[in-house]
């Protein structure tokens, strides 16, 4: 019985992590979960899943629910987060959403847990200092987003073996195929309408930029130890193939499948077994029948590049783009910019941007805040 960690238990990730939990009682526990301003939702989950530790955003909530549940321990706020992460269970769910799931990743590691990540700017901001501790702790990283669980699943086998390229798929999100006319004149409504994922509005707004592909690309580099020039972006608008790894004699391995959150998430918690699903699965004469790819158009599409660009400048220069982005797209979802300007304020901050080498964990949330001070000024 794996005892499981769910931080954000309340997000998209978080939902059908429970679920996957929910399915397979003979398998894990929820141990410990957290949310943020959902309390109505994680009020339901506590009564359903009785965890020993619980998190909330706000000292109030705890309080408040502490009443109702006294059985369960409550903390708050981000030293909640970091001390549940330390807390006696075997693998940290993290679904956390921006930056605030460094942290808390990095306690984990610190203290033995595996971590099956679905918080991508964990390793965008502080890839180097999370594989130093991975590796020291002797703990396993488990990718959660398809698209890196698709390239852990293709290289599973073939360790030692040389890569001669990953491809990296991507829906292209629901503006494919846009001049940068027609993007000057997109809604909030329009950018939350993914094509083909149910995903919160933070990571929804990045796929309609692009740069959710453009932060999938510096993990990459991370968990796969490639260099940029080896990750290939393709636009693959059905979203069946996940992605694929090419060798040195090239044979190309991919992972194929229905868009289904919930297949990474019991891999990475059951690791390494394959669990059992009752969901629909492929169907190659339906939803495979037609496969198709196309290369990014960068012109249009400017995040995507913007994040190779600070990949291969390196340094802090993920962690400023990745709180840059943050804050521009929490400007665009509360209507304070338009849908253009989020790539055109990141493409002038970084084109200035001068980065710090070797920063700690500190260091990293201080980049992380000066960038995002710095984007609301030059938004005004």
């Amino acid at each position: 019985m794996k005892k499981i960690a769910v931080f954000g238990a309340t997000g998209s990730i978080g939902t059908q992590s429970l679920q996957v939990i929910r399915e397979n009682p003979d398998r894990f526990r929820a141990f410990c979960l957290t949310c943020g301003r959902n309390t109505s939702l994680f009020e339901e989950q506590l009564k359903e899943f009785k965890p020993e530790i619980a998190v909330t955003q706000m000292e109030e909530d705890a309080i408040r629910l502490s009443k109702s549940f006294p059985e369960t321990d409550f903390l708050w706020g981000r030293e909640g987060l970091k001390e549940a992460a330390k807390a006696d269970y075997h693998v940290m769910l993290n679904g956390l959403v921006g930056i605030m799931g460094l942290e808390p990743t990095y306690m984990a590691v610190k203290t033995g847990k595996d971590i099956a990540l679905a918080n991508k700017e964990t390793l965008v901001a502080g890839g180097a200092i999370i594989e130093k501790a991975t590796c020291e702790a002797g703990v396993k990283l488990l990718p959660v987003d398809s698209e890196h669980s698709a390239i852990f699943q293709c290289i599973e086998g073939n360790e030692g073996r040389k890569i001669k390229k990953i491809l990296l798929t991507c829906s292209g999100g629901p503006f494919r195929g846009k001049t940068l006319e027609e993007l000057e004149a997109v809604t909030l409504e329009q950018a939350l309408n993914h094509p083909k994922w149910s995903m919160g509005p933070k990571i929804t707004v990045d796929s309609a930029t692009l740069m959710n592909k453009g932060l999938e690309v510096i993990e990459a580099k991370w968990l796969f130890n490639v260099e940029p020039a080896k990750i290939q972006v393709l636009i693959h608008p059905q979203s069946i193939l996940h992605s694929a790894v090419e060798y040195m004699d090239n044979s190309v391995i991919g992972q194929m499948g229905l868009p289904d959150m919930k297949i990474p998430i019991s891999l990475a918690l059951g690791y390494p077994d394959r669990i059992s699903s009752n969901e629909k699965s492929l169907n190659f004469f339906e939803e495979a029948s037609r496969l198709t790819f196309e290369r990014p158009d960068t012109q249009v599409f400017k995040c995507l590049e913007l994040a190779y660009r600070a990949l291969e400048a390196g340094g802090s220069c993920g962690a400023a783009l990745n709180g840059a982005n943050e804050a521009l797209v929490g400007m665009f979802l509360e209507k304070k910019i338009r849908f253009i300007e989020i790539q055109r304020i990141l493409d002038k901050f970084m084109e200035g941007y001068e980065p710090v080498y070797n920063a700690d964990i500190s260091g990293i949330l201080e980049i992380d805040r000066e960038a995002r001070i710095r984007v609301a000024e030059m938004a005004k």
